[in-house]
């Protein structure tokens, strides 16, 4: 009797171990075609520009109370084919660029947050999912803050190394940024990085550049583990870049960006688009 039912449990277990094997190896499974994926989509719609090999000025490391000057002739080091990449899916509205980095992905924004939450950029179901911006902003990062959302891979990808700028040597140097859209690019000027808690006031959404917006920046550039010598101006658009933290429970790490508009789009000038 003992002897059978063992028998029995040790067939249960086997049966257990062998499906959560062919689960993990499933997801992993689809782990590397997303690396893929998005490796081949870099290289399909994305190109170097002569601004690749241009240091861009920002704050400086020596003295980060003070802000660097801008240089308004600047331009991304990536050009990005919109027109192609829209064809294959339409709700994409940028593309995010950090060199030296993993970050270079097209920035979605779906229907709702659950969209893109597990679908690829060209809407193929996978668990990586793809970099979204909240549907509950205006598309294409018109509002005061735009959020975007990016999973913590274990393989180090989308947004799994936002944690890093948590350091002083890494955030220098890596101190900003490239969004490109069809209409507008940006350099974006990271002024912030820490872990909040996914119910905390960081999400916060607004429609004007008031004192309630100025107050957010305050606060969010003041919660941030480094000084980053970031002013709170308002007058500008910002990203707040999320994804999970494991530091305590419903943990997010994020990274709030200044948008600093270019006179190009698609890393395209401008003046050459009329």
């Amino acid at each position: 009797m003992w002897k059978h039912i063992r028998r029995i449990l040790m067939v249960l277990l086997a049966a257990v171990f062998l499906f959560c094997g062919g689960t993990v190896a499933v997801v992993q499974h689809q782990y590397q075609l997303n690396k893929k994926l998005y490796r081949e989509a870099a290289s399909s719609f994305t190109t170097q520009t002569d601004a690749a090999a241009t240091k861009p000025s920002v704050f400086k490391k020596t003295d980060p109370g003070e802000l660097a000057p801008k240089e308004p002739s600047e331009m991304a080091p990536i050009a990005v084919d919109f027109e192609a990449l829209r064809k294959v899916n339409p709700d994409v509205i940028g593309w995010l660029y950090c060199p030296d980095t993993v970050i270079n992905y097209p920035v979605l924004h779906g229907e709702t947050n659950d969209t893109y939450l597990h679908h690829s950029y060209d809407g193929t179901y996978n668990a990586s999912g793809s970099i979204f911006e909240d549907s509950r902003n205006g598309r294409g990062f018109v509002d005061p803050v735009s959020i975007i959302y990016g999973h913590h891979m274990a393989s180090g990808a989308m947004f799994a190394t936002l944690d890093r700028w948590q350091a002083v040597d890494y955030f220098y140097e890596h101190p900003v940024m490239w969004l490109l859209t069809p209409t507008r690019d940006y350099k974006v000027e990271l002024c912030s990085a820490y872990n909040t808690s996914a119910y905390s006031d960081t999400y916060s959404f607004f429609t004007a550049h008031d004192m309630a917006f100025a107050e957010y920046l305050r606060m969010v550039i003041s919660s941030s583990v480094i000084r980053t010598g970031a002013e709170a101006d308002p007058s500008y658009n910002y990203i707040l870049l999320s994804t999970c933290a494991y530091v305590f429970e419903d943990a997010r790490s994020v990274l709030l960006g200044r948008l600093v508009p270019l006179n190009s789009a698609g890393g395209k000038a401008l003046s050459q688009q009329e």
